[in-house]
């Protein structure tokens, strides 16, 4: 237990450090697990425990500039990774070999893969491109809906004449949370694109990362290196999670038991986060914040905001 640390109501795993910039993580999804993607073009993968010493367990030099974004698919079999060589990889994760090459996948640099389903991958560039693979993210400040089954665009809001940089669902998936380059979170409701339902400003820059805790709360990552947990419908701050210094949050993500975030930023570290206590966590429409923060578990978390 000695090399975990207290955050929130319980332990988190030790930071991670790595050589040089990270642009993203990913957790395996069945083991205690994260891989890192640097900016001169590694990959780092790591165990991480509460109760043993971090270890890093492989290191992929396959790409020959940044790699940009990371993710494993359903199964955990392979590491799927993007790059702005504009190449989409696919590595054996029992061999460390690179399963899987696409080396012109774009026209532009890539920035962001998604695993969707057993079968397909979305990737998306620089120029706002977007592919889907057979083996949306934004790019004009307008919110995407892309039919995977059919492999068609089926709807596209207005243009919000702000970036659109990160999305999340809550609410049962009836609500879509964006974060933006203002600063604000836009928030549509499923079905109607043509313009946002609802606004919440409050961020003192962009929104770069938005995920998910529960169907009334997401986490946030802002370039002013802060990570915080929002209450949606009705909008309220809850408080800050944690921070890198003054650097900028590049990426966050929800472990697969939903009791950790993982966050990386430019001082070359990765984070863990307790943020299990955020999941009940409920606000009461017209109710002052100090009155409707109800969670059995997150007393101590609140008592120093």
């Amino acid at each position: 237990m000695a090399n975990a640390m207290e955050d929130g109501d319980g332990l988190v795993p030790e930071e991670i450090k790595v050589p040089s910039q990270v642009f993203d993580v990913a957790f395996h999804p069945q083991r205690n697990v994260i891989a890192v993607a640097q900016i001169d073009g590694p990959i780092t993968i790591h165990s991480f425990s509460t109760q043993e010493q971090n270890k890093m367990l492989m290191e992929l030099t396959h790409h020959k500039k940044a790699c940009r974004a990371v993710s494993f698919t359903e199964d955990g079999k392979y590491l799927l990774s993007v790059s702005k060589d504009k190449s989409l990889q696919a590595v054996d994760m029992n061999t460390g070999s690179v399963a899987l090459t696409r080396k012109k996948a774009h026209e532009s640099p890539i920035n962001c893969v998604k695993v969707i389903s057993e079968y397909l991958v979305a990737t998306g560039d620089d120029n706002g491109g977007v592919k889907v693979w057979y083996c949306v993210k934004f790019g004009d400040g307008s919110l995407s809906v892309f039919n995977v089954r059919r492999l068609k665009l089926e709807d596209k809001s207005d243009n919000m004449e702000t970036e659109l940089l990160s999305v999340t669902l809550v609410k049962g998936g009836r609500k879509v949370i964006c974060g933006t380059g203002e600063g604000a979170l836009n928030i549509f409701t499923w079905g109607e694109w043509g313009d946002i339902s609802d606004r919440f400003p409050g961020h003192p820059q962009s929104v770069d990362a938005c995920v998910a805790i529960s169907d009334n709360v997401v986490c946030t990552g802002s370039m002013d290196g802060i990570i915080r947990a929002i209450h949606i419908l009705p909008n309220r701050l809850i408080g800050p999670v944690g921070e890198h210094s003054d650097f900028p949050i590049e990426r966050i993500r929800l472990s697969p038991d939903e009791n950790l975030l993982a966050s990386c930023s430019h001082d070359q570290t990765v984070k863990f986060w307790d943020i299990e206590h955020l999941r009940d966590t409920t606000i009461s429409p017209g109710s002052k914040k100090s009155e409707t923060v109800k969670s059995g578990t997150s007393s101590n978390f609140f008592a120093d905001l």
